[in-house]
This record gives C-alpha cells, structure tokens and sequence, in this order.
C-alpha cells in the first residue's frame, strides 16, 4: 500500500469494525469488502452514488469514480494481537532476555552448525539437518552444564 498524498485523508481516519467487516469513513459510510489480491491484501471499498455528494470527498479521494479504496492485510488481526502481547511489561521483560538465549542459540547455529545454506533440497530432510544440529547444540550444553565446576557453598 502506498502512502496518501498530501492533503489527503488517512487512513488511521478510518474505524475498522470487524462484526461488519468493513471501515466506517469519518462521514459514517460503510467501506464494505470487495476482494482479496494475491498479495493477502484485502479491499474495502466505498459506494460511489454516496461518495459524491460528501463533503470531504476532495480530502478522501480524487479518482473519477468517487470511490475511497482501504486495503487492510489478512493477518492484521494477528499481527495487532503480538504487538498487544510485545508491549506489555512481561511482553518487553522476556525480549529482553532473547538476546541472550534464542539469538545466540541461532547465531550458534548459523556459525558452527551449517545453518548458513540448506546442504538438502527436500523438506523432509532440511529438516533432519536442522534436528541434527538442534540435537548437537542440546548435547554440547549438557555437555559443558556437567563440566562446570560446583559452585562453592556459601555460609
């Protein structure tokens, strides 16, 4: 989706409602859905014989049917959802902490186990490649937790 223009109303003006599936315009119009691309973009579009008599139609659109287009992505909602989770204390507290056990556990793979370029074409055994160097970084870790000296008792 491309930005407006200047001068043009955004779309952040408009009010998604999900029991209707479609956006209310600032007016109270009903966007109502018309199609899905094949990029997973859907569209919303307004009814043209309302749209004309607006009084915010030149801030709204300038196309020559005096129809206001919206497009909102399929994953959306899901996407809205995750950021709802990633801001909240817990949400910001655990990602914190990611950079110091998924990334580095990817970054060690990525280094040590061959994670850089897939050695199989097939599926099936991309994924045996990766359980591979999963099983190998589970047991180098077990490996150095039973090596590690004991710590030494406090009084």
């Amino acid at each position: 989706p491309t930005p407006p223009r200047a001068g043009m109303m955004r779309k952040s003006k408009f009010g998604y409602e999900p029991e209707t599936d479609g956006y209310r315009c600032p007016e109270g119009q009903l966007l109502a859905y018309a199609t899905t691309d094949r990029n997973g973009y859907r569209h919303y579009r307004s009814d043209p014989a309302i749209c004309r008599d607006c009084p915010l139609l030149a801030s709204c659109t300038n196309n020559a049917t005096a129809t206001r287009t919206i497009t909102r992505h399929i994953w959306t909602d899901a996407r809205q959802r995750t950021d709802a989770n990633r801001l909240t204390p817990w949400g910001k507290a655990i990602y914190k902490r990611r950079k110091e056990t998924v990334e580095r556990s990817f970054a060690g793979a990525k280094q040590l186990h061959g994670h850089r370029y897939a050695r199989f074409r097939i599926r099936t055994r991309v994924a045996c490649q990766c359980l591979l160097a999963a099983a190998a970084q589970n047991i180098k870790k077990i490996a150095m937790a039973l090596t590690k000296p004991p710590k030494p008792a406090t009084a």
